[in-house]
């Protein structure tokens, strides 16, 4: 009679009602909003590098119809299209790679065989690096 009565719960107007049951949260859920979090800044990161080329390539195109760059001797044309378009194409896939790195990782999550990929950020880096040198050496020249 004692255990009935703990699985009961007492209403003020003096109904019987069962407790509430308990939700099972997975232990993992900590780890797959940190697989989230970790995508959507690379997201964020994708968006500005596309916007980032967008504005290089206009920027440069500005300057061609005002014609404060026509006069370049070291280089007769212009290469900030070339760059933008770089930049953009850059961005477009960072996102994909995220989108594919957030899909194997909740994969290994769930599978609990997770083990972090350091190619990506590796990659990333140095074409980031390489168009950021290449551009310090256009400005430089057109400067």
């Amino acid at each position: 009679m004692a255990q009935q009565d703990e699985d009961v719960i007492k209403t003020t107007d003096g109904q019987n009602v069962p407790p509430p049951k308990q939700v099972g949260i997975s232990k993992k859920v900590s780890d797959h909003l940190a697989n989230e979090r970790t995508f959507l800044a690379w997201i964020r990161t994708g968006l500005a590098t596309i916007t980032f080329g967008f504005v290089v390539e206009r920027f440069g195109l500005l300057l061609r119809e005002l014609g404060f760059k026509g006069n370049t001797t070291v280089i007769p044309y212009h290469l900030s299209s070339f760059f933008g378009v770089c930049l953009t194409v850059l961005g477009v896939i960072m996102m994909i790679v995220a989108l594919l790195g957030f899909l194997h990782n909740r994969r290994t999550i769930d599978a609990e065989r997770f083990h972090p990929s350091a190619s990506f950020p590796i990659i990333l880096t140095i074409l980031a690096s390489l168009v950021g040198v290449m551009l310090a050496i256009y400005l430089f020249l057109t400067g």
